[in-house]
């Protein structure tokens, strides 16, 4: 599929209240292509809670914007914080199919308090994370609201998809902070 075709239809699960857009300009890049530290923090096949937190030299707390079902699919529109000055790191929305995890996974993730990478890891799902495609996004007033940046400015993020037990569980769309060209510390 289109990778701009699949943004818009993660994106339009969760539209702006007032209408506001997300991002005014988004641009499917390839990921040799993909600056730093944005290729080192986006073209991987990790869970980005894990890259977030040796980005940032602490972990990370979700904080769940929006949830709901529809059909047999939790969606959820989510911010990932830092724990040391609750600076939002990362936009993110999530599709996940809970058909291919155990009740005590979907328990904890309906919880609210993990996020989804550390839940996954700390029951040892067995997982696969199928990076989809780089996305240099030029933010809207709507994603300016969520990442601390300015409408215009540029920031990348990310789609992927992960396989739980073998099948496409969780469909992702994960927009980092805009990054610094500071060299994080977990990789000094």
């Amino acid at each position: 599929m289109n990778p701009l075709v699949e943004l818009q239809q993660l994106t339009s699960l969760f539209p702006e209240p007032d209408g506001a857009p997300l991002y005014v300009a988004a641009e499917h890049i390839a990921r040799e292509a993909t600056p730093e530290p944005y290729h080192r923090m986006l073209v991987h096949e990790h869970h980005m809670t894990i890259e977030m937190e040796a980005w940032h030299d602490c972990s990370v707390d979700v904080e769940v914007l929006e949830s709901r079902f529809e059909s047999d699919l939790y969606l959820r529109k989510i911010l990932l914080r830092n724990n040391r000055n609750h600076e939002v790191v990362q936009f993110g929305i999530v599709r996940f199919n809970f058909d291919y995890v155990t009740e005590s996974v979907r328990s904890e993730i309906l919880a609210q308090r993990t996020p989804l990478g550390r839940v996954l890891i700390q029951h040892n799902v067995l997982r696969h994370i199928d990076l989809g495609a780089i996305i240099r996004f030029t933010a809207g007033i709507g994603l300016s609201r969520y990442l601390p940046m300015l409408p215009g400015q540029q920031t990348f993020g990310r789609m992927a998809t992960i396989f739980c037990n073998g099948a496409p569980a969780v469909d992702l769309l994960e927009i980092s902070a805009p990054l610094s060209d500071k060299t994080p510390r977990a990789h000094r």
